[in-house]
């Protein structure tokens, strides 16, 4: 019976860890949008009920929901290299080596100490930060883009950048000459809504590894409850023999009694039968 409880409980145990990896990615929102990470990397962010950001994660459940979501927690390397091709980002998150580093291009005062580069903060395992993600199909994707792309192409698009420049130098000349109150006008509006549409993570609306992830919980969790039903039915039948050897006992000892008396009655019938035959042989004697 203990070897059975033995058997069941780590089978429980691990059905429990394996469905405690799927993690509700409803509140999640990623940056950049889902199949468009920097060099692979994405950050991974917690919405509260208001949907605004809030560090939620620690070191094991930022693990978790990069599994969840179909890829991988990524290392402090990936995310450097992220960085060098464009990622920055305004929130600290957690990476393998279990601390972490928030990516920044640009010194400001409310991001990262005002600091550049990865800023990195080797904070407790239970502080709770967003989390770094790592999709390897896109990192290949990407890398295979940026080795196909040809010389002749990029000094085409050169040409073009210039071209463009030298149009809008001129369309700003004329405008100056226009009217002086154009040409005052911030010509720079649109960028920081541009900057903002850029920064905001869209929300994550699932993909083909997640839901591959989803099916592999599933069925690792019914080869677990199909092992707990295996032992629950070897256990029901140990028990039965169990009880059918105990109910044949009885029987033998039974037996066994009715046999000793048969033959305790057969030894008494032997002695009181000589005990008639002295009997008469006296009487004949006298």
């Amino acid at each position: 019976m203990n070897m059975i409880w033995l058997c069941i409980i780590p089978a429980l145990s691990i059905t429990l860890v394996i469905c405690d990896k799927s993690i509700d990615t409803s509140h999640i929102r990623v940056f950049p949008a889902a199949n468009k990470s920097i060099a692979g990397v994405l950050q991974a962010t917690s919405l509260n009920h208001l949907n605004q950001p809030q560090y939620a994660f620690n070191a094991s459940e930022a693990r978790r929901l990069c599994l969840s979501l179909g890829v991988t927690i990524a290392s402090k390397a990936q995310v450097k290299e992220a960085l060098s091709r464009g990622l920055e980002t305004c929130r600290f998150g957690w990476v393998d080596e279990h601390f972490a580093v928030i990516p920044r291009r640009k010194a400001v005062s409310y991001c990262g100490q005002n600091q550049t580069g990865l800023v990195t903060w080797r904070a407790s395992v239970k502080h709770k930060f967003d989390v770094f993600c790592f999709n390897e199909s896109d990192a290949a994707t990407q890398l295979k883009d940026t080795t196909t792309d040809s010389p002749s192409s990029s000094r085409d698009s050169s040409r073009q950048t210039q071209s463009h420049s030298e149009a809008a130098n001129t369309t700003r000349s004329l405008h100056s000459t226009s009217t002086s109150s154009s040409s005052h006008l911030p010509s720079s509006s649109s960028t920081p809504e541009t900057m903002e549409n850029e920064a905001e993570p869209a929300r994550f609306t699932g993909s083909a590894q997640a839901s591959s992830g989803g099916k592999a919980i599933l069925i690792t969790s019914a080869c677990a409850l199909l092992l707990i039903a295996i032992i629950v039915i070897a256990y029901i039948k140990i028990r039965r023999n169990r009880i059918l050897t105990a109910d044949m006992k009885p029987q033998e000892e039974f037996i066994q009694t009715e046999e000793w008396t048969c033959v305790k009655t057969i030894s008494e019938t032997k002695t009181d039968t000589q005990e008639d035959e002295r009997i008469e042989v006296d009487d004949s004697e006298s």
